[in-house]
């Protein structure tokens, strides 16, 4: 297929649905026109159209949290496309998460459809968070991290690790890696399984104070499958 068959709306407009090609995360939803779907496949990386501004954006332009596109497709009705993408530098959110789908949908007080919360803000669960059977918990957990980053919590152990600053980021992630190896060589596993959860989680607090993320992780691994 080409151009020719989708079908934009009247206002020249097709939704197009951005995702993580390695991990399957939706990562966020913006509209395109010709031009910017033009510029998409001219490219190789993603352009879409402001409705707010009125005009063309490259994503990562400024933020430097660019989208190199892997494919696009188009869903069967040819009026909405799927974009899988690699994310570079950084999450696709403006607020600093890996993806914007990061607020939940809840029930009011009273009985009744679902509707969304008063103001967009970012809740976790903990069951869904750190459940094991949760199968994006460093995803997950990661967007905690990110939250705590963006909006400092008093008594926060991840804010106070921001505060201090790489280094001692770094010097958290050497004491944490000699607990490993000396859990390892204990008997039993309990030791060894909560050592490895604190390397970890330091790990993804250096992930976000040096700007990448989890996905970059998994793409790397991914690379290295025979």
């Amino acid at each position: 297929m080409d151009m020719s068959d989708l079908k934009f709306r009247e206002n020249g407009l097709i939704p197009a649905i951005i995702q993580d090609h390695a991990t399957g995360d939706v990562l966020m939803m913006a509209f395109m026109n010709r031009e910017a779907l033009d510029k998409t496949l001219q490219t190789g990386r993603t352009w879409f159209w402001s409705r707010s501004r009125q005009q063309l954006w490259e994503k990562g332009k400024t933020s430097g949290h660019y989208q190199v596109v892997k494919s696009v497709t188009a869903d069967c009705d040819f009026d909405a496309l799927l974009i899988q993408v690699e994310q570079i530098g950084g999450g696709a959110c403006h607020e600093g998460y890996m993806s914007c789908f990061h607020n939940p949908v809840e029930y009011g007080n009273s009985p009744g459809p679902l509707t969304s919360t008063q103001e967009p803000r970012a809740t976790f669960d903990p069951e869904v968070v750190y459940g094991s059977s949760s199968p994006s918990i460093l995803n997950e957990l990661f967007q905690v991290v990110q939250h705590r980053r963006q909006n400092p919590v008093e008594e926060s152990y991840t804010n106070y690790l921001f505060t201090q600053g790489l280094d001692k980021i770094l010097k958290k992630i050497g004491e944490e890696a000699t607990e490993v190896v000396i859990a390892a060589k204990n008997p039993g596993m309990d030791e060894l399984v909560y050592e490895l959860a604190d390397l970890y989680y330091h790990t993804l607090v250096l992930m976000a104070e040096r700007g990448t993320n989890p996905g970059a992780v998994f793409r790397e691994l991914k690379s290295r499958r025979s």
